[in-house]
């Protein structure tokens, strides 16, 4: 059975990773909530281009090509979490408005 890991754990290892860090690092608030955007968006393009340069094939059958992607994968959402942190955004606030979200998708065609 597959381990849940969730936005809450990713956002509590994000809390850690940056206490580690503050004194080199920018703090997550508000005012870095631009960068932590713009660093997010970097690593879904160095994601977007390991299945542009591998394709596909190589993506779900090359076991050093997927773990590096997944890896990106992973970068991309640790990003995700510190723009959460940045703007305070909870686990369960996320989970009510992506519920929502997914509510409104489910009718829109």
């Amino acid at each position: 059975m597959a381990e849940d890991f969730g936005f809450l754990e990713m956002q509590q290892l994000q809390v850690r990773l940056q206490e580690k860090y503050k004194e080199i690092w920018e703090p997550l608030c508000p005012e870095n909530g631009k960068n932590q955007l713009l660093w997010l968006m970097i690593e879904l393009g160095e994601a977007a281009d390991i299945v542009k340069k591998e394709g596909h094939e190589r993506v779900m059958e090359k076991k050093e090509v997927r773990e590096h992607f997944i890896e990106e994968l992973a970068d991309v959402l640790m990003y995700y979490n510190d723009v959460m942190l940045c703007y305070d955004i909870s686990a369960e606030e996320l989970s009510r408005v992506y519920r929502k979200k997914q509510e409104r998708n489910m009718t829109r065609w």
